[in-house]
């Protein structure tokens, strides 16, 4: 995430839905909206947190809009919300979530924050691997009294605890999401998911 407030672009080709979506979504995100494909692909930068991505538009079709977002390394996550009822070539497509039209206002929210959270997990999980490295490093490489008397030794185990707690506070964040916790219990193959 780029900001405080997160930035939404809605690519719909449907000027009133994408008014309506806009609407809805106004109070809480940044909104711009593209019409078509190429406005999108203009539109979309770093600074763009989530994309709710029409699939079917004359022009560029959601999905080559979506593999151009891919392709060009693009942080942002894509939900699509359109009318094409998935079939399995989904399988192959980049995109975060699925909705399938109609859908309500607490829908696109709940999709909205369910991505952005995800987006701060791995943020996170980066961040703490990349600190654990260093550390692991360190703990090789360096002896016992020379950890304890290094400042900067010490700031990164404090960091490295404040990223656990921020971590698990924010996989249970995710658990509580009737959605996420039913992708946890078929990624892990547990009936199950641990709280």
């Amino acid at each position: 995430m780029t900001t405080d407030t997160p930035s939404v672009l809605i690519v719909e080709d449907e000027p009133d839905l994408a008014n309506l979506y806009a609407a809805w979504l106004e109070e809480v995100c940044a909104v711009q909206t593209a019409s078509d494909g190429t406005d999108a692909l203009a539109a979309i930068d770093e600074s763009i947190d989530v994309v709710l991505l029409d699939r079917r538009m004359p022009g560029l079709s959601g999905s080559t809009v979506l593999e151009t977002i891919r392709e060009r390394d693009l942080e942002c996550r894509v939900a699509m919300v359109t009318a094409v009822e998935p079939d399995f070539e989904i399988i192959e497509m980049g995109f975060d979530d699925y909705l399938i039209k109609p859908v309500s206002q607490d829908e696109l929210v709940a999709v909205i924050d369910q991505l952005l959270l995800r987006s701060s997990y791995d943020e996170q999980l980066r961040e703490f691997f990349a600190l654990a490295s260093k550390k692991a490093l360190l703990d090789d490489q360096k002896s016992r009294a020379e950890r304890r008397s290094s400042q900067e030794y010490a700031e990164l185990e404090d960091r490295l605890a404040v990223l656990r707690v921020e971590v698990d506070d924010t996989m249970q964040e995710l658990l509580a999401q009737d959605g996420y916790r039913q992708l946890c219990r078929d990624i892990t193959g547990n009936s199950v998911v641990q709280e």
